[in-house]
C-alpha cells in the first residue's frame, strides 16, 4: 500500500489517550488489510514523529434490520472498522487536537477573568 489513509478517531477514550503527561497514543482508523508495518510508516511520513509501537484492532460490523412498509425486513451488515493505536516517543505530538486544546484554554482563561471580577465586585460591597 502506497498511500494508507488514516483516519483519526475523535472520541472522549482517545482524546484522553492523546493528553497523557508520559505516554502518547492516538488512535486512527486504517483499511482493514493494513498491517503495524505500514501503519508505522505512514505515521511516520505525514506527520514527521517517531513512532515506538503500533496496536491494532478489528470491530466487526453489526447485523441491522430495516423494516419496509408491508414487507418482510431486510438484514444487513455494517463494514468492519480496523483500528490502529500508536505510541509516540516521549516529546512527540501530533496536531489532531489542537482546536480542543485551544477551546480549553480559552474557557479558564475566562473562568479565571470572571472569578477576577466576582472577587472584585464583593470587595466593592463591603
Amino acid at each position: 500500500m502506497k498511500d494508507l489513509m488514516l483516519i483519526p478517531r475523535i472520541s472522549e477514550k482517545a482524546y484522553a489517550m492523546s493528553q497523557r503527561d508520559n505516554i502518547k497514543t492516538y488512535v486512527f482508523e486504517v483499511p482493514t488489510g493494513s498491517n503495524k508495518h505500514s501503519v508505522a510508516r505512514a505515521v511516520t511520513m505525514q506527520f514527521d514523529v517517531v513512532v515506538t509501537s503500533v496496536r491494532t484492532t478489528t470491530a466487526k460490523g453489526k447485523v441491522k434490520q430495516s423494516y419496509r412498509k408491508g414487507g418482510r425486513p431486510i438484514t444487513g451488515t455494517r463494514s468492519d472498522v480496523k483500528k490502529a493505536y500508536v505510541t509516540l516517543r516521549e516529546g512527540d505530538v501530533l496536531p489532531l487536537f489542537i482546536e480542543e486544546q485551544q477551546e480549553e484554554e480559552k474557557q479558564l482563561k475566562a473562568d479565571q477573568k470572571a472569578a477576577k471580577e466576582a472577587k472584585k465586585a464583593k470587595k466593592e460591597t463591603k
